[in-house]
C-alpha cells in the first residue's frame, strides 16, 4: 500500500477516488509506565515512556487506517495525516487519516 501526505502519487495517474479512511486507537500509559513518566516530569527533560506509548498508537492508527483501505480495494492512500486528541486525562486519542485511491500507471 503506498501511502503519502502528498495529494499525488508520481508515475501514477489517480483513476477513482473511493473514501476517507481512517484508523482510530485510544492509549493510555500502563501504571508502570505513568510511574516512570511522573517521576521523569519531577526531574525534567523527555519521557521516554510517554514517547513510546505515542509512538506505537500512530503505528496502530495508522495500521488501522491501511486495512480500511485494503477493505475497499485501495491502490494508495493521499493526504494522510494524524490528529491526536486527549479523551479523558491521561487517555488519548490518536486518528491516522487520509483518501483512500484506485491508481493506473502513468
Amino acid at each position: 500500500m503506498i501511502v503519502t501526505t502528498g495529494n499525488d502519487v508520481p508515475g501514477y495517474r489517480i483513476a477513482e477516488f473511493l473514501s476517507v479512511v481512517r484508523g482510530v486507537i485510544v492509549r493510555s500509559p500502563s501504571i508502570g509506565q505513568g510511574i516512570m513518566g511522573g517521576l521523569k516530569q519531577i526531574v525534567g527533560g523527555n519521557i521516554e515512556s510517554y514517547a513510546r506509548v505515542c509512538d506505537q498508537a500512530r503505528q496502530d492508527a495508522y495500521d488501522r487506517m491501511v486495512q480500511h483501505a485494503q477493505a475497499l480495494g485501495a491502490d494508495a492512500i493521499i493526504g494522510m495525516r494524524y490528529d491526536a486528541t486527549e479523551f479523558a486525562q491521561a487517555t488519548t486519542e490518536v486518528l491516522a487519516y487520509g483518501t483512500a485511491v484506485k491508481l493506473v500507471q502513468s
